[in-house]
Parts: structure tokens; sequence; C-alpha cells
């Protein structure tokens, strides 16, 4: 390797490294944090948390780690366990929907010729783009007339039914030569058989790739959990943290590090798979 492109290596280098500092910071903070003292707590970030006058500040390390914090978690807080249940209650049937629903649309839309199919490709895009803010509306009203408020299936459904996973596994389907369609249809395999024989095997990067993002998305969401589920009792982990980070800060820590890691592993798995499903998004027939 010449000496320019050493230089060059290192600078690229060094530059993912500046970006990559505020996430390992706040992980960092979150999982040291999750071992301080409540007083020690209160000391360092309690003027952010309960507004009152002080400077805050966050040491690298805890002055007396301890296992507290975990402690009253674990054995004093049981609505920590109903809302990490409630989170996967969510999150389990909306991306086995995105699988059921969303893979058979991806595969028509990819490998149908059919007339309104650029029209039909533009408003699932338009909707992929639309933020939550702007159907809000739109989905509260379906929502209350099909007399789903206040249960798990009205956050369930319009996250099972999201276009953003169909069109991730659009662009992967469209990956897949036609060639071997037609190879396929010359042996005789109609629809089902080649959807199932070629379509899902060879489309797997950008199946998994979108329902990695779909996991992410539902695991984290705040917005539609508070807007459609009124009874505490249902609410997931993502509307905990909040309520309880003012009274119970270093639970709050504990709990803020718990619920990271499933998404942490969710992606350590699926990374080549996202990796698999965006260039396979770029590779044309």
């Amino acid at each position: 390797m010449s000496k320019p492109q050493k230089t060059k290596k290192i600078l690229i280098t060094l530059l993912l490294l500046i970006g990559l500092f505020p996430t390992i910071w706040a992980v960092w903070s979150i999982f040291s944090g999750s071992l301080m003292a409540k007083d020690e707590l209160n000391h360092t970030i309690g003027p952010v948390i309960s507004g009152r006058e002080g400077m805050a500040s966050w040491p690298l390390l805890p002055s007396y780690p301890t296992l507290q914090p975990l402690t009253e978690l674990l054995l004093d807080t049981p609505q920590f366990f109903v809302m990490f249940w409630n989170s996967f209650k969510l999150v389990v049937p909306s991306v086995l929907g995105q699988l059921l629903f969303g893979t058979p649309a991806a595969w028509a839309l990819s490998r149908f010729r059919f007339r309104g199919r650029k029209a039909l490709l533009a408003f699932y895009i338009s909707l992929m783009l639309l933020p939550f803010q702007v159907t809000m509306v739109p989905n509260y009203l379906t929502i209350n007339s099909l007399h789903l408020m206040d249960t798990i299936w009205a956050v369930i459904l319009p996250f099972a039914f999201s276009a953003f996973p169909v069109f991730i596994m659009t662009k992967g389907f469209d990956s897949v030569h036609r060639s071997i369609i037609e190879a396929a249809d010359v042996d005789g395999a109609g629809y089902v058989r080649t959807f199932i024989s070629i379509g899902l095997p060879l489309g797997v990067p950008g199946i998994l790739s979108a329902l990695v993002m779909g996991f992410l998305d539902t695991w984290n969401a705040i917005e539609q959990p508070m807007l459609f589920l009124k009874t505490p009792s249902l609410w997931p982990l993502s509307l905990y943290l909040p309520r309880i980070a003012e009274e119970k800060l270093g639970v709050a820590m504990v709990s803020s590090l718990i619920m990271l890691l499933p998404a942490a592993l969710i992606f350590l798995f699926g990374q080549k798979y996202l990796v698999l499903g965006i260039q396979s998004a770029g590779v044309k027939e």
C-alpha cells in the first residue's frame, strides 16, 4: 500500500471514530450510570432531570460502583417486567405481520407487470416518506372506527401493514434475475411455487433487512403507543422509562441498558443482512 493510500485510510478511520464517539459515549454513560448510587446520580445529572438549579456533569466512572439500581429494578419494580413483556407482545406480531403480508406484496410489485404499477409504487414511496405526525389523525380515526382503541392491536396493525418493509423487500426481489423466473415458468412452476422456491430463498437479504429495521422501529416506538394505549398496564417499555426517570433515576439507567440489549443483539445479528439488502437494492438485471 502506497503512502497516499495509507494516509487516506488513516484519515477515514479518524473521521469514522469521531462520528462514532457520541454513540459510544452515550452507551458508556448509560452503563456507568447504572452502576451509580442514587446520591451520585442526583449530584451529577440531577439538575438536568429535575430542573433544579446547578451545573450537570458526568464522570467517566462512578465514584462508588454499586448494584443497588439493578437490585431495585429486579426485586422492587414488578411493572418493569410487565412492560418488558408488553414490548415483545407488540414487536413480535408486528414483525410477523410484515413478513406474512409485506413479502407477497413486495414480490407482486417486483415481478408482476400491470397497469398502474408505477403509480402504486409511487404511492408506497409517498406513504413511506410521510412521518407519523402526518398520518396520526387518519390512523386514529381508522383504529377508533374499528373499536380497537386501547388494545395492543391498535399499535400492531399499523406496523404490520407498514409501507417501508414492502419497499425494502421490493428492492431486494428486484435483484432476482428474470432468467431464473423464466426458467421456472418453462418448468411449469406456478406463481406460488415460484415465489416459495425461488423468490423467498433469493430474497432473504432484503426480507431480513426489512424485518430487522421493522423490529428496531417497533421496539423503540413512543408516539404510537402513547396515542393508542391509554391503560398503563398495556404500555411497552418505551413509555415506562420517561415515567420513572425523575423519581427513580438509577432504575431508569438500568432499564435503559436492558432495553438496549435486544435491539443491539438484533442489529448485530442482522447487520450483514442489512448490508446485503442495500447491495442487492443497487443491483440491476
